[in-house]
């Protein structure tokens, strides 16, 4: 799959979109199951920063970098699409991100929001628009190399956009795509550590439902049968559920949220 910051093309978009489909098709037939861990929902990164606050800790802190390192390339295509110099919109990206781990936009995290996709954005054009002379006077690269962007791995992929796009489109765009390559690249980890790495390459093509290859063949590549084939593609499909699910719970405040930013998803890839 390519960059986070890539701008997909249709059949990605059409792959991906399908996947979110198979999510919230299985849902759909989770109601009771989910209900029953909404109690039970874990401390995650994002509702550990909500609960420290301003004040902070060295926990909160670690998740917030965290989070930070996982999101930013949807802030970068924010800016590229709003900037025409590609070294500005880098100083002002790594500028916002050092200032984030500094805590001073914390203040402005809303928990009645609880999610730390929209809390992100709005601090970014909060940024923007009280320090963007400032940011752009830096010298570039005198910001803290402990937080280093890696602008390089992103730039190399990185293609001109629609004028019909807002910068605010584009950066809903490029949140999910970062989000699912995230999950893709969690299953991909896993099932190699589990010896699997085969399983995961012969049948990635089959988690959104369906792929270009036949399960017939793909057994053969695996040396199995064709019926064994299938149930190791539903096991898959059936991981990376779990892990999607569990990848938004890091950005939201409650259990009850993981399913609205399912449907955020579904929406984001629907046209």
């Amino acid at each position: 799959m390519r960059s986070a910051l890539s701008f997909v093309g249709d059949a990605l978009w059409i792959a991906l979109r399908e996947r979110i489909m198979l999510v919230m098709e299985y849902d759909d037939q989770q109601t009771d199951s989910k209900k029953r861990s909404a109690g039970q929902f874990a401390t995650t990164h994002w509702s550990l920063v909500l609960a420290a606050g301003e004040r902070g800790n060295a926990e909160s802190d670690r998740a917030l970098e965290k989070l930070c390192r996982a999101y930013w390339p949807p802030l970068y295509a924010y800016v590229r699409r709003r900037v025409s110099d590609i070294h500005e919109a880098q100083d002002l990206t790594q500028a916002f991100f050092e200032r984030l781990l500094e805590k001073h936009y914390l203040a402005e995290a809303d928990p009645e929001r609880g999610r730390f996709r929209a809390f992100l954005i709005t601090a970014f054009k909060h940024f923007l628009s009280k320090e963007w002379e400032r940011a752009k006077a830096q010298k570039r690269g005198g910001v803290s190399s402990a937080h280093s962007l890696d602008f390089a791995s992103q730039d190399s992929s990185w293609s001109e956009v629609s004028d019909q796009l807002t910068p605010e489109r584009i950066y809903e765009r490029q949140w999910a795509v970062t989000l699912l390559n995230r999950v893709m690249n969690r299953l991909q980890r896993e099932m190699e550590r589990s010896g699997k790495g085969q399983h995961f390459h012969c049948l990635k093509e089959f988690i959104g439902g369906s792929g270009e290859s036949s399960y017939a063949t793909v057994a053969v590549d695996l040396g199995l049968s064709e019926s064994a084939a299938r149930m190791a593609a539903s096991r898959m499909r059936g991981r990376y559920r779990e892990l999607l699910r569990d990848e938004i719970a890091q950005t939201v405040s409650s259990a009850e949220d993981i399913d609205s930013e399912v449907q955020y998803l579904f929406v984001t890839f629907s046209d």
